[in-house]
């Protein structure tokens, strides 16, 4: 029994120097293993839990008065417009925005996913989610950059202020022994449980919430989760919280969530031009 013991505590303290010696830079002795070191990290393709890609039909199930037909001027219902917003709103004029060519207002990144339409999802490289819209014919890409906090990118990404802004996408993970998700982008939440991917974006073009030209300004924050989940008959849909967070027109964070359905490549793929009306 002694004799074990004496050869357990010599095995112990052979680790303990092997362990002491890599911290020093000193190469272990042969035949004893170094600790692995560092994995590259996975692009953001291959670290995908879920697969967004394909073709995705927006189901308009609430919200129809605002969505599905142009509102009219004034009527900006459920969005936390402050004083100074609601001028503007009520300034709207149509007619002006298509003569400066501003007829894409309504369809930038803070109310794109509202627009009735179809949705084309693809990988533009491994680190970059393409989503393309017929209604407008616009393009959002998501960048997955690992050190990426809050939205804010290194060069060589474009500073110029666009539709839809520079997008930064991460996949939530779990927090080590929580069993809950984790936010790459800082973007925290309250009840957050499985959530599959969240965009936070920034360089955004000043343009409308809606068509009826409720305001956001070019100093908005738009942050995105994407929840992909199947139905029993098959049917696969994914729905996006979207949270636009404008301190200078809105007097609280303007939150929605919108569907969209899975359908047969390409069906009903219409791509139009963006109109102010």
């Amino acid at each position: 029994m002694r004799t074990r013991l004496l050869a357990l505590l010599a095995i112990g303290s052979a680790a303990l120097l092997d362990q002491s010696l890599f911290a020093q830079g000193v190469p272990p002795p042969s035949g004893i293993g170094a600790p692995p070191g560092p994995q590259a990290p996975k692009s953001g393709q291959a670290a995908a839990p879920v697969d967004f890609t394909g073709y995705w039909v927006s189901v308009v199930s609430e919200d129809w008065r605002w969505r599905m037909v142009t509102p009219i001027r004034g009527d900006f219902a459920s969005i936390p417009l402050n004083a100074e917003a609601r001028q503007i709103g009520n300034a709207w004029d149509p007619a002006k925005d298509t003569a400066a060519g501003e007829q894409c207002k309504s369809y930038g990144a803070a109310a794109i996913m509202r627009v009735p339409g179809r949705l084309h999802i693809s990988w533009a490289d491994e680190n970059t989610l393409k989503i393309e819209t017929d209604a407008g014919t616009q393009t959002r890409l998501f960048h997955f950059l690992p050190a990426t906090i809050l939205g804010v990118g290194p060069a060589p990404y474009s500073t110029e202020r666009t539709w839809q802004g520079l997008s930064f996408a991460n996949w939530e993970r779990p927090v080590r022994g929580s069993g809950f998700p984790g936010f790459g982008l800082g973007a925290t939440r309250e009840g957050a449980h499985g959530k599959s991917l969240e965009v936070v974006t920034r360089q955004l073009r000043a343009g409308y919430l809606r068509k009826n030209g409720p305001p956001y300004s070019e100093n908005t924050v738009l942050k995105e989760y994407y929840d992909l989940h199947k139905e029993r008959n098959g049917d696969t849909w994914f729905t996006v919280t979207t949270v636009v967070d404008d301190p200078k027109y809105l007097t609280e964070p303007f939150v929605t969530s919108t569907d969209f359905k899975k359908i047969p490549e390409g069906a009903g793929w219409s791509p139009s031009a963006c109109v102010a009306k």
